[in-house]
């Protein structure tokens, strides 16, 4: 939607947001739904760069079209597991960094930082 748009929309005294908002997800939330339609949307790309059809990569996974269907949708009942076996067995590769904190003065415990889930297609 377009700045204009949205203050126009806003003035007249509706609130703009997306579904997240409406659903009153919180920031976690928020990510593993972004994650999840993302890799969803990875793994049909992948299916598709391959010449794979969903019953070819349902064969792979051992379940069937349909299912490989909702795994495309990032369907509720679809779990992250599945989700990245299907990316995996469509021919995508996924590779899991970390890193640190970084240190604070005058603390000395190592934190956890980012975990980034990188989702690599291969061609």
């Amino acid at each position: 939607m377009d700045a204009v748009k949205r203050k126009a929309i806003e003035a007249a005294g509706w609130k703009v947001g997306d579904a997240a908002d409406f659903l009153g997800m919180d920031v976690e939330e928020r990510q593993l739904l972004d994650a999840r339609v993302k890799l969803a949307l990875a793994i049909r790309q992948q299916r598709q760069v391959h010449g794979l059809t969903q019953k070819d990569l349902g064969a792979k996974l051992r379940t069937t079209q349909p299912r490989v269907a909702k795994i495309e949708r990032a369907a509720s009942d679809v779990s992250m597991d599945q989700l990245i076996r299907a990316f995996t067995a469509a021919g995508g590769k996924v590779v899991v960094r970390t890193s640190k904190a970084k240190a604070t003065k005058g603390k000395s415990k190592t934190k956890m930082g980012n975990v980034v889930l990188e989702v690599v297609a291969s061609r």
